[in-house]
């Protein structure tokens, strides 16, 4: 079966809408849990323990979070989000915990500035 070029252009249209709808049902639901969720999987990662190891509550620099692993982790967080952070923001809120809380709180003014 031959598919047309314009039904291909469609089809491609199609896709992209629907990657569109996901990508902003997602940022639509983005909370503090699933930042908190994000944060926890990236330390854990990045010290190759388990996950429950990481206690939300603990400073980030128990962790070993010196000024290049913040910067690495705050430039992997603002491409996740899709919009700009600070990176010294784990010094203003300096656990999982407090970060991610904020984050979702600006992440709602963000959305409401572009609505």
């Amino acid at each position: 079966m031959e598919i047309q070029n314009s039904q291909l252009t469609e089809l491609s249209q199609k896709a992209e809408n629907n990657s569109d709808v996901n990508e902003s049902a997602l940022k639509q639901s983005l909370t503090a849990a699933k930042i908190q969720a994000w944060l926890v999987s990236y330390l854990a990662e990045e010290l190759e323990i388990e996950p429950d190891q990481i206690d939300v509550k603990t400073l980030f620099d128990r962790y070993g979070l010196d000024s290049s692993a913040a910067l690495a982790m705050t430039g992997d967080l603002e491409d996740w989000l899709g919009f700009e952070i600070e990176p010294t923001l784990v010094y203003d809120y300096p656990t999982i915990e407090t970060l991610a809380q904020y984050l979702s709180e600006q992440y709602k003014l963000e959305e409401s500035f572009h609505n």
